[in-house]
């Protein structure tokens, strides 16, 4: 494989292979000074997709500078692994799609040398297009919103779709982000863990400060007189007792969630309710929280599903805004910085 392309695509088999004829091995990595710069860069990789969400380029001109590049790949992973974050894995798992996405709009060619690594069955078409397999294309695809990328709305014959390869590289991107956050995390022994405690640590002060800007409540906790009028209806309810739908304890549970709010804080805003039952509202609350599955939380619904749903309460002026009661928070609090991130 092309040195060049191994280093701008170093999840490709053929570039861990010229890493190993460079007898790169990953205790060597880990620990040799040899291999700073590769260590320096795998931070930088992390540090820019939990800040900046994506991962910066750097200058590729030298052998020496594209086996660094790509070892510094195994190496923020590793990172990434040994902080086992959620947030951290699909942050970072998207930041290294994206610049993938970003690399193949200015390198025609190598479309297909992504697409059978990533198992993304498709075929070189006329004019530059590029063949899709209808299926892969639906299971990379279901995330887009837009009325164009239904399956309906493509060019499909014969089982295949016809894409040009701005789209093509666009859906290579979401194959990228779901297998490296498949493949995390990793397991990484205790000693490799030691030596890169310094940089681990690093990632968690950036990540956590992250986080707090991303809050909704801006890592203040909780204020009452923020809630969207959904919410507080939903919570009034909880609190005085009433039997209330699944739906509608989803809601409030994931979006307090989403909050900051914590176990402990969530459960015991629901022990006011005079009927309180302790076992099946832990158990409810953990499944929704993520804390039962030692996953992430649910996110919790939009505007629209929550209407769908028959538990959109008493809406105001401001509710006609926006289409998330997370957003209404942000807009209440003041804390509307991250407009851009998704609720």
């Amino acid at each position: 494989m092309d040195s060049l392309q191994a280093a701008r695509y170093p999840f490709l088999r053929g570039s861990a292979q010229f890493a190993e004829e460079n007898s790169a091995d990953i205790e060597s990595l880990i620990s040799s000074s040899s291999y700073e710069s590769a260590r320096k860069r795998g931070l930088e990789r992390v540090l820019d997709a939990v800040s900046q969400h994506k991962v910066g380029d750097v200058p590729l001109l030298q052998e020496y500078d594209r086996l660094m590049e790509i070892l510094s790949y195994p190496y923020a992973r590793m990172i990434v692994s040994c902080i086992n974050d959620r947030f951290l894995t699909k942050r970072y798992a998207l930041a290294e799609a994206s610049r993938m996405n970003g690399l193949l709009s200015n390198d025609p060619g190598s479309e297909m040398a992504v697409a059978e690594e990533l198992e993304v069955r498709s075929t070189a078409a006329a004019e530059g297009r590029i063949n899709m397999h209808f299926s892969d294309y639906l299971r990379f695809s279901h995330v887009m919103k837009a009325s164009e990328w239904k399956l309906i709305n493509t060019d499909l014959k014969g089982g295949f779709v016809l894409l040009d390869p701005d789209r093509f590289a666009r859906l290579l991107q979401n194959a990228l982000q779901e297998r490296i956050e498949s493949e995390l995390p990793l397991n990484v022994p205790d000693a490799f863990r030691k030596i890169m405690r310094k940089d681990i640590d690093r990632v968690n002060m950036v990540l956590s400060d992250t986080k707090k800007k991303l809050s909704p409540t801006g890592g203040e906790g909780m204020n009452p007189d923020h809630l969207p009028p959904c919410m507080k209806a939903i919570l009034a309810s909880a609190q005085n007792g009433v039997n209330l739908p699944h739906s509608a304890r989803f809601a409030l549970v994931s979006y307090l969630n989403a909050l900051g709010l914590t176990y402990e804080q969530i459960i015991g805003l629901f022990a006011q309710s005079p009927d309180f039952d302790e076992s099946k509202s832990s158990y409810q609350i953990k499944h929704i929280t993520g804390e039962e599955r030692g996953g992430e939380g649910y996110t919790p619904p939009e505007c629209a599903t929550m209407r769908t749903n028959g538990i959109c309460f008493d809406p105001d002026n401001l509710c006609a805004k926006i289409n998330h009661p997370l957003s209404y928070y942000r807009v209440k609090s003041g804390n509307t910085q991250k407009k851009e991130e998704k609720p």
